[in-house]
C-alpha cells in the first residue's frame, strides 16, 4: 500500500472475488481499484450479482478478498485476523444492512448499546452515548420499545443509532432502504445522511441499486465483473 492509506484513504488494489476452487470456481469480480478520500460519501451501484456486497464485506473486515490488498485508514484489512478484523470494526467502522438486524428481545436502547460493548465503556458513558445516538435519529423518547412495537422506518434508524453511536470514522451501508416504502426510505436516507454529514471525517460506503440514493452521494461507481466504472 501506498502512504495514502496513512491520511484514512480507503485504498484497494486489484480486488478478486470468486467462489468455489477450481474448475467449479465461479468469479464474481476481478481487478477491482479503490481510492476514496477521508470524509468523502459514496455510492457503489451496478447489477444484481455483480458482487456489490461483497465488495462492501471486504471494506468492513467480514471477509477477505481472493486477491488483491485492501487498506483503510493504514490498517491492510485484508491481511487481518477474525479476530484482528473484528477489533478493527468494533473500533471504527459502523454498518448499516438492508435488513435492520436488531435483536427482537432487546429494547431499541439496549439494541443500540451492543456496538459500545466491545469498547468496554462503563455503563453510565453508555447510556449517555446511547440516548444521544437515539436523539440524532429522533428515537428518544421510543428508547424502551421493541421491536416488533416499532415501524421499517423506525427499526432500521435504529440500526442508524446502532451503527453512528461509537463515532465510526467509517460507514459501510448495504440497501439501507431496500425493504422501505418510498416514505420511509426518504426518512431513512435523510437520518442517515445528516448524521453522515455532521463529522467532516468520516467515510461513508453505500451500495444501492437505487439512483435516488446514489445521486445523494458525493461520488458514484458502478460495479461490474472486470472492475468498478
Amino acid at each position: 500500500m501506498t502512504d495514502d492509506a496513512q491520511d484514512g484513504y480507503v485504498l484497494g488494489r486489484g480486488l478478486c472475488a470468486s467462489f468455489g476452487q477450481g474448475d467449479t470456481a465461479t468469479e464474481v469480480f476481478r481487478d477491482v481499484d479503490l481510492d476514496i478520500a477521508r470524509g468523502t460519501h459514496v455510492a457503489i451501484t451496478g447489477p444484481s450479482g455483480s458482487g456489490k456486497t461483497t465488495l462492501l464485506g471486504f471494506v468492513g473486515g467480514l471477509d477477505r478478498p481472493t486477491a488483491g490488498r485492501l487498506s483503510v485508514a493504514g490498517v491492510e484489512v485484508s491481511a487481518l485476523s477474525r479476530r484482528a478484523a473484528a477489533s478493527f470494526r468494533a473500533q471504527h467502522v459502523g454498518i448499516v444492512f438492508q435488513s435492520h438486524r436488531l435483536l427482537q428481545d432487546l429494547t431499541a436502547a439496549e439494541n443500540v448499546e451492543t456496538s459500545l460493548l466491545p469498547l468496554k465503556l462503563g455503563r453510565r458513558v453508555r447510556r449517555t452515548r446511547v440516548d444521544a445516538s437515539l436523539d440524532e435519529v429522533g428515537l428518544l423518547a421510543k428508547r424502551l420499545r421493541f421491536p416488533a412495537e416499532m415501524s421499517g422506518g423506525e427499526q432500521q434508524r435504529v440500526s442508524i443509532a446502532r451503527a453512528c453511536v461509537k463515532d465510526p470514522t467509517l460507514l459501510l451501508a448495504d440497501e439501507p432502504t431496500g425493504n422501505l416504502d418510498e416514505a420511509s426510505s426518504q426518512d431513512v436516507l435523510d437520518t442517515m445522511f445528516d448524521l453522515a454529514g455532521r463529522s467532516e471525517q468520516r467515510t461513508v460506503l453505500i451500495v444501492t441499486h437505487d439512483p435516488l440514493v446514489a445521486e445523494r452521494a458525493d461520488a458514484r461507481f458502478e460495479l461490474h465483473r472486470t472492475g468498478l466504472r
